[in-house]
């Protein structure tokens, strides 16, 4: 498989593969607006962490590229309302965050005149693409050591490289023991409402020829109690310096379910998603539509058109159900605000 960049600086215009749209079609979307990428990440055409970030970062790149102003302070305004903009398109994926501050880093210096302003953010947002793709594959060089030959690895949601700048965080373990030659098998959840893992995650994994069976998110007990799992491995939104590791809906059941099961539970996720500062009870879990859950991919009705419902994009996996989160720096382990903070710091 070539190897694939769901979000790309194209020079003077961003391009994204428009994940709403697979498995049916392969539909890229360009753009010279920042406006436009905010709408596609709160959309979900692009989603995933690093993606998220990625594509954050290229949005500021476009402010700086078009804007009108015609000294640095005025390009300074702009891009810091593209900054603003851009943080509030998703509330729990802190890669988002991380690469807005980085980008809003750089208007700290100082500056001769707009093009070297413009210059200089647009190589920031390209630099953050490239070490994402750079930090994914270490992830999997990392993640590798712990895969042994012949494992079934059950994954949930889609850490793939439709959710990075390239290549993946969870997927990327597993394409680096199939790279390794270790004869692995996948096991991906539906992962409903959005259905990211039969959607995303079984297209990415069916173009590589690794193997893969779909099951439904309700399964995975079943699955696991006839020994068919042999480690789970997800990617995470954020992880906290307490070991607690904020992903997609669903995480918590599959972590409870493993624990029960003797089966380790493991996230993929670079030092950019690790959270230092921000305590368990302060996360925002993002709410999303209603109707993502009453109809399944915004077209069929399964229930009563106004019955209530709960649509939490995301839930909180406590650290004592947690056996290690694989970096690119390493894999922590219990204590977690031990290992994390030293591979953060370190």
């Amino acid at each position: 498989m070539t190897e694939l960049h769901p979000v790309e600086w194209l020079g003077d215009k961003v391009r994204w593969i428009n994940t709403l749209k697979i498995p049916w079609e392969e539909e890229y979307i360009e753009t010279k607006d920042y406006e436009r990428v905010a709408i596609a990440i709160e959309r979900m055409e692009i989603r995933g962490a690093p993606a998220i970030g990625v594509a954050a970062a290229f949005g500021v790149a476009l402010a700086a590229l078009y804007s009108g102003a015609r000294d640095v302070e005025g390009l300074k305004g702009d891009i810091r309302r593209a900054l603003e903009r851009l943080s509030r398109t998703r509330p729990t994926a802190v890669n988002l965050f991380w690469a807005l501050n980085r980008m809003g880093r750089v208007l700290e210096e100082d500056y001769s005149d707009t093009e070297e302003l413009r210059r200089a953010i647009i190589k920031e947002a390209v630099r953050i693409f490239e070490e994402d793709v750079k930090v994914n594959k270490a992830i999997g060089r990392v993640g590798n050591e712990i895969i042994e030959d012949g494992d079934t690895i059950l994954t949930h949601c889609n850490a793939g490289a439709l959710a990075t700048a390239g290549y993946g965080t969870a997927l990327g373990v597993i394409r680096a023991a199939w790279e390794s030659g270790k004869k692995i098998k996948v096991i991906a959840t539906e992962t409903r409402p959005v259905l990211q893992g039969a959607r995303l995650t079984v297209w990415e994994l069916v173009k590589e020829g690794i193997p893969v069976t779909l099951i439904t998110d309700n399964m995975v007990g079943y699955v696991m109690s006839k020994g068919l799992v042999n480690k789970v491995i997800v990617g995470a939104d954020r992880v906290l310096r307490t070991g607690h590791v904020i992903n997609k809906i669903g995480t918590y059941t599959i972590a409870v379910l493993a624990n029960r099961h003797g089966v380790p539970f493991y996230s993929a996720a670079p030092i950019s998603t690790v959270d230092l500062e921000t305590p368990v009870e302060k996360v925002v879990i993002e709410e999303r539509n209603p109707d993502e859950v009453r109809r399944v991919l915004g077209k069929l009705l399964i229930t009563v058109p106004d019955v209530p419902v709960l649509n939490p994009a995301f839930d909180i996996t406590p650290p004592e159900l947690v056996e290690g989160i694989i970096t690119e720096k390493g894999i922590a382990r219990k204590p977690f605000e031990e290992t994390l903070t030293k591979l953060v710091k370190g």
